[in-house]
């Protein structure tokens, strides 16, 4: 399943902010950087996050963006939530207007385990999984540690 690009970046922006190991606010200049985001796209997601209340914005010297939550709190169905991503249940992986139980497509059942095990990875899913588990994200724990405010 491939996630589309504002779900991807909004992911990997939430999951660098997670990663920063000195509590202060992540500059947008050094989020852009490290997650190869594109600042201007960068700036509307952060903006929905911002809304959301997932993450909170400081203006000025040393300021940027920070969790608003514990990081055990911020589930990934929010986050891919706040950029308008989700998986409609009867969407069909043909493209048929109708896919469900009572009319499948040759695909219906294998297409339904697959949205009913990504359903369960976005809710069971937390930006503290990230955090526990930063060998995998270590690209991106350099960047955002090591850099001070531009």
């Amino acid at each position: 399943m491939h996630l589309p690009q504002t779900a991807e970046y909004a992911l990997r922006a939430m999951a660098c902010i997670a990663l920063k190991k000195d509590g202060r606010p992540v500059p947008s200049k050094v989020l852009a950087r490290a997650t190869g985001i594109p600042s201007h796209y960068l700036s509307k997601i952060l903006r929905k996050m911002v809304e959301a209340d997932l993450v909170t914005s400081q203006k000025g010297h040393g300021g940027g963006f920070r969790l608003a939550k514990d990081p055990s709190e911020i589930k990934f169905r929010s986050i891919l939530a706040t950029v308008d991503y989700k998986i409609e249940p009867n969407s069909c992986v043909f493209g048929w207007d109708e896919c469900d139980s009572d009319d499948p497509c040759p695909l219906h059942n294998t297409w339904s385990q697959l949205k009913d095990s990504f359903q369960w990875w976005a809710e069971n899913t937390t930006l503290q999984d990230v955090i526990d588990d930063p060998g995998k994200a270590e690209s991106l724990l350099n960047p955002i540690n090591a850099t001070k405010a531009d």
